[in-house]
């Protein structure tokens, strides 16, 4: 009987620790967040969004004010439409812009804020116009070689 009992204890403290190592790693893949905060929608259109996923952090100021929501491609205009979910407690002006910064050299990109100076702030449903797409290293090794090879032939 009480070998059956420490079998249950160590039962459970083997699964309460297999939800602990899945919450932890969830939450580090940005998979999982457990805000409640009530959040309001707005849009904004990238020319090129990089490697910008789902649930990316949106930051101003280096706080974390919201998350991307979800991204889509606009067969319109042909640029990436992107959907942020902002916390209720951060209000931005109406002419704020976004650019799609990495955190470190190869890290993770994510969506900065800088705020405007309008009078009035953004509300649910609004486009952010002034946006700057991601910085791909890709094209900026690119740009380096043909400005070296054109350089050669001068």
């Amino acid at each position: 009987m009480e070998r059956s009992k420490n079998d249950l204890w160590v039962g459970l403290f083997v699964l309460i620790g297999a939800a602990a190592v899945l919450f932890l790693a969830l939450q580090s893949a940005n998979l999982l967040s457990l805000s409640f905060q009530p959040t309001y929608k707005v849009t904004a259109k990238f020319d090129n969004i990089g490697g910008l996923k789902p649930r990316a952090a949106v930051k101003s100021a280096g706080v974390v004010v919201g998350r991307v929501e979800s991204i889509g491609f606009d067969d319109k205009s042909y640029q990436a439409r992107v959907t942020l979910a902002l916390d209720n407690s951060y209000r931005f002006p109406k002419d704020s812009s976004l650019k799609i910064l990495t955190s470190g050299l190869l890290g993770e990109q994510y969506i900065g804020v800088e705020a405007g100076a309008d009078d009035k702030v953004l509300a649910a449903g609004d486009t952010i116009t002034t946006t700057q797409s991601a910085v791909v290293l890709e094209n900026l090794i690119g740009q380096f070689l043909y400005n070296k090879a054109a350089e050669g032939k001068k």
